[in-house]
């Protein structure tokens, strides 16, 4: 049996993502004044289009969102649209926005056993996606560190999609 300290040793930092009120201006601020280039053009996402849940459902709720890679993680950035989830909670709460999430990710064979082990630890999940490319399941670890903790279960055919994300930066 795999011990959950020989699974987390394989989690990396995958992701910093940002929810702001307008993306198009941190677009323009990470481009302009930090020189972080690369997000492609936003597209609109549908948590009814990714099975995603809040808290355990599927909601009618929507969103901008776009990434690029830049050193070693990739920078997401979200502005919602309509309906409720963990973005526009967080956006009720930090009106000018910030840091909702981090990422990790590891082997989709490790993901059941690290997300028990949160769940076990009392930590709830605010939201989940069930992909071909990934297993997510989003954390509620406000208050022990500030923000969300995403955990990513990575399919063989996912890896092959991030290699080919950080290709485009690199």
């Amino acid at each position: 049996m795999i011990t959950n300290s020989k699974i987390t040793a394989g989690l990396e930092m995958a992701q910093i993502c940002w929810v702001v009120p307008d993306i198009a201006a941190a677009v323009k601020f990470l481009a302009d004044t930090l020189g972080i280039t690369g997000f492609p053009q936003p597209e609109q996402v549908r948590a009814q289009d990714l099975d995603m849940t809040y808290y355990g459902k599927v909601v009618d709720a929507g969103w901008l969102t776009t990434q690029t890679y830049n050193g070693g993680s990739f920078l997401e950035l979200v502005q919602p649209l309509s309906g409720q989830s963990m973005f526009h909670d967080y956006l009720e709460r930090q009106p000018e926005g910030g840091i909702q999430h981090v990422a990790y990710r590891l082997p989709v064979s490790d993901f059941g056993q690290i997300t028990s082990n949160l769940r076990e630890q009392g930590y709830a999940v605010i939201s989940e996606v069930d992909h071909p490319i990934a297993r997510m399941a989003f954390f509620d670890t406000y208050k022990t560190l500030g923000v969300v903790t995403e955990i990513m279960g990575i399919t063989p055919e996912g890896w092959t999609i991030v290699r080919q994300m950080e290709q485009v930066k690199a």
